[in-house]
């Protein structure tokens, strides 16, 4: 049995004569929690349309837990609960005839629907609430709702659109804490354009900017990542030339305004001993030499706004 429970191959949508989804390549395993980063308007909703069966792509194709969604689209919906940005909500129902309503949708045995909804709402948060109505829910208990009623039937992968969107800190860190747990027994795409969200809640990641996969690893490799786009701020009291810092072996960029510099250095390669020793021999006078990462944001950011 396959690992992979999301398998995007050369995924293409246009609308109109606008290509918003570019050959895009994606996969998701078991039991993995993939963050969906990107702007607003990057293409990531309509990714995850596609993913839910909501909207037919135009060139490539899916498939959930094995099964090619355009082809099976019905054996493909049962893998799959989907919380879109604004959750699907019948304010006149309670929690739990909400809850019983979709599971049997879901097509959920009738001897086992009251057995999942308990185990949904009690994933949630939800059992204290069960028999109120939806419409005097606060959007925190709406939000776990939306959840709720996309893991009822367990489906093997579980899609969210934006899940925190419009909640008080209290309410983001809960949802934040329910999909950490949903990993254990789902395989979670998560979309946001928020980064501390995926840092807080997911196993990988994978950044879509202009309908195209810019960069897609692990957290830890991303981590990796930011360590070597590395660079030194040095400051010296008599500051040497820009050209003989530029001619030390190693060094690939040299920029600063004569009072503080910043170094790059070229990949694998450490400048820093023999840039200490000519400031020594010339007598520059090392005052700071600072070893400056980039962030994860910045990574992010510089991806998402480069030209493709």
């Amino acid at each position: 049995m396959s690992d992979l429970m999301i398998e995007i191959t050369q995924l293409s949508r246009f609308y109109d004569r606008k290509k918003v989804l570019d050959q895009i390549n994606l996969e998701v395993k078991r039991g993995e929690v993939m963050g969906f980063l990107g702007p607003n308007g990057a293409g990531k909703t309509t990714t995850l349309r596609i993913l839910a069966g909501l909207l037919a792509p135009n060139e490539g194709s899916v498939r959930i837990a094995g099964i090619d969604i355009m082809e099976q689209p019905v054996a493909a919906r049962t893998k799959i609960g989907f919380l879109p940005e604004s959750p699907p909500l019948y304010d006149e129902m309670t929690v739990r005839e909400y809850l019983v309503y979709l599971a049997q949708l879901r097509q959920v045995p009738s001897q086992q629907v009251n057995q999942a909804v308990d185990r949904a709402m009690d994933r949630c948060g939800l059992t204290a609430v069960a028999n109120r109505l939806l419409r005097n829910l606060s959007k925190g208990y709406r939000q776990r709702c939306g959840i709720a009623q996309a893991i009822v039937h367990s489906p093997e992968v579980v899609i969210l659109d934006e899940p925190t969107v419009g909640l008080d800190p209290i309410q983001i860190r809960e949802i934040r804490g329910l999909i950490r747990e949903l990993g254990g027994d789902h395989s979670v795409i998560l979309s946001t354009h928020i980064l501390p969200e995926v840092q807080m809640t997911c196993n990988r990641v994978a950044l879509i900017h202009n309908g195209r996969i810019v960069l897609q690893d692990s957290l830890e490799g991303l981590e990796r990542h930011a360590r070597r786009e590395r660079g030194y701020r040095i400051c010296w009291e008599h500051p040497p030339d820009e050209a003989l810092l530029r001619g030390i072996a190693g060094i690939a960029e040299v920029s600063g305004d004569g009072t503080v510099w910043s170094v790059i250095p070229l990949a694998s390669a450490d400048p820093i001993p023999e840039l200490v020793r000519q400031s020594v021999a010339h007598g520059w006078g090392l005052r700071e030499l600072t070893p400056v990462t980039q962030s994860l944001e910045e990574i992010f950011v510089r991806l998402a706004t480069q030209e493709n």
